[in-house]
Parts: C-alpha cells; structure tokens; sequence
C-alpha cells in the first residue's frame, strides 16, 4: 500500500517502503555516488553514474528523472561531474 505525504511545499510525494518515489516532479533521497561525462566520437554523448549503488547510462534529457536529479545535485553544490576521460 502507497502512503501519500504532503511536503512543506505542498507537493505530493508518494512513498513505498522507505523508499520515496518522483510524483508531480518532486525527487527524494535518490543517492548519486558519482557521475562522469562520456565523449563518443569527441561529443558528449552521456553521463555515467553510480545512483543508489547501480551504474546507468544517463541521456542528457533534461525530462530523464536521473539527468534532472543530476543537474539539481550539481547546482546544489553535493555533487560535481568528472570531465570525459
């Protein structure tokens, strides 16, 4: 069963578990370990990252639920992404 709760914002955030789910754009405790750009061809064409213990290929989509989390870490100061090797 989903237990719904409302955040100081008013902004819905379902939850399942202990774990927090996207609703209405809101994102919660989604942990990124690290992210790093990946140059194919000499273009940017990703970014690899380690989210809640799994690696994933991360399109840079700003509708992708993880590219979006990424960019709100980074601006946010707690995360940085490594250059392309």
């Amino acid at each position: 069963m989903a237990i719904s709760t409302i955040d100081n914002n008013g902004v819905n955030l379902g939850q399942l578990g202990n774990r927090n789910l996207i609703i209405n754009g809101a994102m919660n405790n989604m942990f990124i370990n690290s992210a790093q750009y990946v140059n194919i061809l000499n273009t940017v064409s990703h970014i690899t990252a380690t989210i809640d213990g799994t690696e994933m290929s991360v399109p840079l989509d700003p509708a992708n639920r993880h590219y979006a989390e990424i960019l709100r870490q980074v601006e946010a100061g707690t995360l940085t992404i490594a250059d392309a090797e």
